[in-house]
């Protein structure tokens, strides 16, 4: 049976909000903030790079692919005055796991098992090119099922971005004009990018001509034709690459993952963390669905 990409896309509207928590939890915001760092911005580029260790500014933009060099420099190398890489690995787990725990996940035999299906693919998902997926896989693995769920749903979106990052690269995309094209494809609010990826009108503007002038947007800036076609071929690419990352589960064990992986889900949303509108452009339309749909 050839598996479909859709299904690694299906994976990522789950896994994700695990992981987002880090983010958006006022378990983890309380947590960054007593270690020392000012502000969610910095907490965000602390926790998020953490993996990589004290790299340079430079390092993060270029990896985190999305944001402005100037958003990355008023967060580090400064962060690391106040608390260390450790420390930020240390903290992001434990107010994850606590997150978890307020949202109704408790450690049971389904929780066990979504943990044990995504750390195994997570183990063996592809390596090559995928920096932030490298710094996170070697991070020592943790024992209890919480913080082990968390992890490896950490390293499933990290794996997936890289090669979305990859995926942009080789197109031509740069991560500003990525996001201009996001929005452009009704993905994510313009208003909710401009604040939360700090662009001024202007380089909006330079975003939307540059992409204008390769017949991606029209005079209007809504997608042409072709745009449609490449903004389609992006997403479709990135299911197609995140979709390796599952080849250690055979049916029955995706088919289980899938059983045990959608109500996590349903109460880490319901738990009203995690916003609506969010740049990775998350779906909850089918979060009632738990089948794989493999037939």
């Amino acid at each position: 049976m050839t598996r479909q990409p859709l299904t690694a896309r299906r994976l990522f509207d789950r896994f994700e909000p695990v992981h987002a928590l880090t983010y958006f939890a006022p378990e983890a915001l309380a947590a960054f903030e007593d270690i020392g760092y000012r502000g969610f911005w910095m907490g965000y580029f602390a926790g998020r790079a953490a993996p990589l260790g004290s790299v340079p500014a430079e390092v993060i933009t270029a990896i985190f692919y999305g944001f402005s060099p100037s958003h990355v420099e008023r967060a580090l190398p400064s962060a690391w005055e106040f608390a260390s890489p450790a420390d930020a690995l240390r903290v992001r787990e434990e107010s994850a796991v606590a997150a978890l725990r307020r949202c109704g996940v408790a450690a049971d035999a389904d929780v066990e098992t979504a943990a044990r299906l995504l750390a195994k693919a997570a183990r063996t998902a592809p390596l090559d090119g995928r920096p932030l997926f490298a710094a996170n896989l070697a991070l020592p693995w943790p024992d209890e099922p919480l913080a082990t769920l968390w992890h490896a749903a950490t390293l499933l979106r990290e794996q997936r971005g890289d090669a979305h990052v990859a995926t942009l690269a080789s197109l031509g995309i740069g991560g500003r004009d990525g996001n201009v094209l996001h929005c452009a494809a009704d993905r994510v609010p313009r208003d909710f990018l401009m604040v939360s990826r700090r662009y001024d009108d202007d380089e909006w503007q330079s975003c939307a001509t540059r992409l204008a002038e390769r017949g991606i947007l029209d005079d209007s800036g809504a997608l042409t034709d072709a745009g449609v076609a490449l903004k389609q071929k992006i997403e479709d690419t990135t299911d197609l690459l995140a979709l390796a990352a599952f080849d250690a589960l055979d049916d029955g064990e995706l088919q289980e993952l899938f059983r045990t992986l959608t109500p996590i889900t349903r109460a880490v949303v319901a738990g009203g963390d995690i916003p609506a509108a969010t740049p990775m452009g998350l779906r909850r339309d089918e979060l009632d669905d738990a089948d794989a749909h493999l037939d």
